[in-house]
């Protein structure tokens, strides 16, 4: 399909910052660590990559902002464009050879999300969209999987890791889905999941504790899919609101009713 100029800087900004990733990928004994937090880290490979999409984003649209994992916000000429942006969603997985991580990528416009990529450079898989558009994986144009029942469904969660709070609160809800679903899965980037979602393949995702850059590009992917993103309270956006529930809407009603339930026996 044809792409807005803006969704081409975009992608072809991706392509170019994954080179590095795709170089630094499996070289365990090289990499270059440095701690944030408890459990939570950041390689030079991320600094790398965000210094190139940041370099080829603003050599394209010199005027817009960023807010980015990395380097934080940062403010545009522009007041009503900015990017979303994190090199490598999946850090732990990346970490130690696991081909499971993404560099995401999502356009605001006025405070609404148009345009998003997402991009495993190890399976070589690109999800891309753009408002009103649909939603697309190697330019084939996704939908969310038309399970109607939570029972039939096979759902997806992230679990807070050492130094993060709310881990009680995540095993009810873990306890609760697994005796509804077929099934939970735990793969380690969220970007990613929502991109799952996305095509059909994940019939749900649930998270707390996340930053706009790890749900901007999947939540727009999502909603072009015919999918529904709302938050785990409520049905604020789920932006910045630090918690996310994606899936159809079918899914939706059911899978909120259990973290409901799940909420009030902690």
């Amino acid at each position: 399909m044809a792409s807005s100029p803006a969704l081409s800087v975009m992608i072809a900004a991706v392509r170019k910052a994954a080179r590095g990733v795709q170089r630094d990928f499996g070289e365990l004994q090289n990499l270059q660590v440095s701690v944030k937090g408890p459990g939570d880290y950041v390689t030079a490979a991320d600094k790398r990559c965000e210094k190139v999409l940041r370099e080829e984003l603003s050599k394209a649209r010199p005027t817009y902002g960023f807010l980015m994992e990395e380097s934080g916000e940062e403010k545009g000429s522009d007041p009503d464009h900015r990017f979303l942006a994190d090199p490598i969603d999946g850090t732990t997985n990346f970490m130690r050879a696991i081909p499971y991580f993404a560099i995401s990528v999502a356009l605001e416009r006025k405070g609404e999300l148009v345009a998003a990529v997402t991009y495993n450079p190890i399976s070589d898989e690109l999800f891309h969209g753009e408002k009103g558009q649909g939603a697309f994986l190697n330019n084939k144009r996704l939908r969310v999987g038309a399970r109607k029942d939570l029972s039939e469904a096979v759902v997806c969660t992230g679990i807070p890791h050492r130094g993060r709070p709310g881990h009680a609160e995540n095993r009810a809800e873990i306890a609760a889905l697994q005796a509804k679903s077929i099934g939970i899965r735990r793969f380690g980037s969220a970007a990613l999941e929502l991109g799952y979602v996305a095509a059909g393949r994940l019939d749900a995702f649930w998270e707390r504790g996340l930053a706009p850059w790890d749900v901007a590009a999947g939540m727009l992917l999502v909603r072009e899919a015919s999918g529904v993103c709302t938050t785990i309270e409520g049905d604020g956006d789920p932006l910045h609101a630090k918690s996310i529930v994606a899936a159809n809407a079918d899914i939706m009603v059911q899978i909120k009713k259990e973290l409901a339930a799940a909420a009030r026996s902690v």
